[in-house]
């Protein structure tokens, strides 16, 4: 019978697996151990210390072939297994940094127990419970990391509900005729051949290559946003840098194409171009040349007119079919002045915004809002706001006042009321406002509701007072009609980066649901300049709750650690933290939403609101001028050397105090992960009438993204950061990209359930769309990529239908 012993000859064998062992739980243990006593000394969690004691003593047992370490290590892990439950419950997602990485190299010591020194108690019993244990939590860790359920809050409202008129001069439908179908941005279309029950036999019907990508020089900078328009038997579109191009609607083939020759230096943050207008002259005859036209704006500062039959420049329209936008700005550097969304024409007039280069110096370029003569590109009006008195150019030696908060995403506009409504951004140097005049206080992260005939704010609604988080509005306004308890009310729903939805009466800009003026943190650099309170809309929100040091992140528990040390040491007062300059300081949500350039889309026959957000921070600082010199930070007249990056990190805000230093999404400078848990973003559905949110659920797969940059291909809706719009169809569905993930998904707006997908060839950083030729149902995504969102960067140009007969 055996005793329990091995041979001499075994015993003598030289156990390196296990001495390799012993050395990375001594390693993990000091680091642990290092970390822990300084998380503590700043009033952290109190686990990592003993944690990491308790790895060396095991890893230096087992470095002696002793039973004792293996047992110090389960009590460990067991206590790590109590003390990750303790903290966050039964979160899929926020145990994998806890438990993932102890639990494998309790796997391996289980595989390396051989090699240590034999007893004569038959150890076997307790190994196998030991296993039987690792077993349990494994299987109850991926049934919780998979199960990241749907959250079917409420039963939708039927179709019907409601009776809504769209105050635009076109419909959708079998047209898109404007980048969120018409100028009223609900990106709805009343088209129903797709539906639910047969998404799952969509097939690509064709595919168009815009022929633009990244020169060697403009790597890193390139973000192809489009949303095409089509109207009649052509679509319209622009690349990333700025060439027009008409399509056949039915197979994609090329009719024209017009590259008005932007040059690499003009590209800002992204070479992106969202879309093009459409205008078609009252009363000329379908003959004349120009009687429809395509509008854009470009990178360099230019308004285009095109025929959309020939691509041909309307020679009528300002000099040779363009007009330059930069005139009266005074010195404008190439890459500081862009105009990326399409312009939004209502009675004849074109009205433009366009956006500075965050971030570079307070005396950048205007902000002026110019409007434009659709049929002869003559300036019909500018809005100066610092200068009401400036209704056209500027006196000869003068310019339109610098450094004023810009509008750079897309407008809205109400053809009835003859009102555009422009969210605005910030003004020049966003994360700082000592030296802010009172107009640009007032219309700062505002929408400003523009009269198109005298070129005058009839009223402005304000989302964030004296901002210094960079929460410019980034949404189109919606335009809808309101149920209330006397009817129904011409309205807006304005979304924010912030999370927070507004609803306005777009006649008067009054809130129609509630807002509430609530007390906000005070102090920071500026603690004078700091509003005592900011405003909270009571209708509904797409934030989450504060962070705290529990919500840290990575990929294991250093890295989690290291992000804990990180959240200890910064200044975080909860939402609207003052930014700092001693420390880092958080800010959270971050500035890419909330809601950001995709907006939100809206069913009017429903009354639903669908919304994707993200749900990230960003761990900034102020950094004082001595210092950004010495590490060389200058504006882009400058010659800053690089496009792209991440916007914010390193931009000297010249004219300032302080540079501004931004870890957008709060990332790890070696694994890259993200120091908050996932999810990182999600999509909703909301009762219109009410706020009440319907369903909700993270947005976007793990599948192309991990530590180190490698991709998990993990199909687990882990929810990713998402940038584009989504758009709700009489169908019954929600087509959307946007995410990380590269997929283009078909949701069910019922319940919220993806019920079809196909794998894009590049990032799906745009808004889709859909329209209808010859009875076919067509939906179309621009699969271009994005440098920010670090999605692969193409071409394509991607049409789906169901199969034909």
């Amino acid at each position: 019978m055996s005793d329990g012993t091995v041979p001499a000859p075994e015993r003598r064998r030289r156990p390196w697996a296990l001495w390799i062992l012993a050395a990375v739980l001594v390693l993990i243990g000091l680091v642990l151990a290092i970390g822990g006593g300084w998380l503590l000394a700043l009033g952290g969690s109190a686990y990592y210390l003993p944690a990491g004691l308790g790895l060396i003593i095991s890893g230096g047992l087992l470095a002696v072939r002793r039973w004792s370490g293996f047992w110090v290590y389960a009590a460990v892990f067991t206590a790590t297994l109590l003390w990750a439950f303790w903290e966050v419950g039964m979160n899929g997602w926020a145990l994998v940094p806890r438990l993932v990485g102890p639990l494998v190299l309790l796997l391996i010591m289980v595989a390396l127990a051989p090699m240590l020194r034999p007893v004569r108690l038959h150890a076997s019993g307790a190994v196998a419970g030991v296993v039987v244990l690792i077993v349990v939590a494994v299987l109850v860790g991926v049934v919780v990391v998979q199960s990241t359920p749907d959250r079917q809050l409420a039963s939708l409202p039927p179709p019907g509900r409601l009776e809504m008129s769209d105050p635009s001069l076109r419909d959708t439908g079998a047209d898109w005729p404007a980048y969120g179908g018409t100028y009223a941005a609900r990106r709805w279309s009343p088209l129903d051949q797709i539906t639910p029950a047969n998404v799952e036999g969509l097939e690509r019907a064709w595919v168009y290559h815009t022929r633009d990508l990244p020169s060697e020089a403009a790597e890193g900078s390139y973000g192809a946003e489009t949303t095409p328009l089509k109207i009649d038997d052509m679509l319209y579109l622009c690349s990333a840098k700025n060439i027009l191009i008409a399509l056949d609607a039915e197979n994609g083939e090329e009719r024209w194409r017009h590259d008005p020759g932007v040059e690499d230096r003009f590209i800002p943050y992204t070479a992106a171009c969202r879309g093009v207008s459409y205008y078609q002259v009252p009363d000329a005859s379908a003959a004349e040349i120009c009687a429809t036209r395509i509008i854009e704006g470009t990178l360099d500062g230019r308004i285009l007119a095109v025929d959309a039959r020939t691509g041909a420049p309307c020679v009528g329209f300002g000099e040779n079919g363009a007009v330059d936008i930069k005139q009266g700005m005074g010195p404008v550097v190439p890459g500081m002045v862009s105009i990326t969304s399409p312009p939004v024409i209502v009675q004849g007039v074109i009205v433009t915004g366009h956006q500075v280069l965050d971030g570079q110096k307070r005396d950048a370029p205007s902000g002026v809002i110019q409007a434009y003569d659709a049929v002869t590109g003559e300036l019909r009006w500018a809005w100066d706001m610092v200068r009401p008195d400036i209704t056209g150019l500027p006196p000869e030696g003068e310019t339109y006042t610098r450094g004023t908060p810009n509008m750079w995403t897309t407008a809205s506009g109400d053809e009835e009321l003859g009102l555009v409504y422009l969210p605005m951004g910030n003004s020049a140097v966003d994360y700082w406002s000592s030296d802010r005049s009172e107009a640009e206080n007032r219309y700062s992260t505002s929408l400003v509701a523009i009269d198109v005939n005298t070129g005058r704010p009839a009223w402005s609604f304000q989302t964030v007072h004296k901002d210094v988080w960079d929460y410019d509005l980034g949404s189109q306004a919606t335009l809808v009609d309101f149920p209330t308890g006397e009817g129904p009310v011409p309205a807006l729903i304005l979304p924010s980066k912030q999370g927070d939805m507004y609803v306005l009466d777009r006649r008067t800009g009054r809130p129609i649901t509630g807002v509430e003026e609530r007390p906000v943190p005070q102090g920071g650099v500026e603690p004078d300049e700091r509003s005592a309170t900011q405003p909270f809309s009571l209708y509904h929100t797409l934030r989450r709750e504060d962070l705290t040091e529990a919500k840290m992140w990575g990929m294991s528990p250093i890295d989690q650690m290291i992000c804990r040390i990180q959240y200890r040491q910064a200044s975080y007062k909860g939402f609207y933290t003052p930014p700092a300059t001693d420390t880092h300081w958080v800010e959270y949500p971050g500035y890419n939403g909330g809601s950001d350039w995709g907006g939100i889309a809206v069913d009017p026959s429903r009354g639903v609101i669908v919304a994707n957000y993200n749900d990230m921070p960003n761990h900034n600082r102020l950094v004082p001028r001595e210092e950004a010199e010495r590490l060389g930070w200058a504006p882009r007249s400058e010659d800053r050397g690089e496009f792209g990056g991440q916007e914010g990190a390193g931009d000297p805000q010249m004219g300032a105090p302080y540079a501004i230093n931004v870890n957008a999404g709060w990332r790890l400078p070696v694994t890259l992960l993200l120091c908050k848990e996932p999810p990182y973003g999600g999509i909703r559905a909301i009762d219109m009438e009410t706020g009440e949110t319907l369903w909700d659920r993270p947005f976007g797969q793990a599948r192309t993204n991990g530590p180190f940059g490698i991709p998990s291909m993990l199909p687990v809706d882990i929810g990713t950061p998402n940038n584009g719009g989504a758009v709700v169809t009489a169908g019954g569905l929600v087509f959307i990209a946007a995410a990380t993930d590269n997929l283009i998904r078909a949701i069910d707006i019922e319940t919220g359930e993806t019920v079809w997908s196909d794998v894009l060839p590049a990032g799906g950083q745009a808004t889709p769309m859909t329209y209808e030729i010859d009875g076919r149902q067509y939906l179309v995504i621009m699969a271009g990529g994005h440098h920010f969102m670090e999605t692969p960067i193409g071409d394509e140009l991607i049409a789906y239908a169901l199969p034909e007969g």
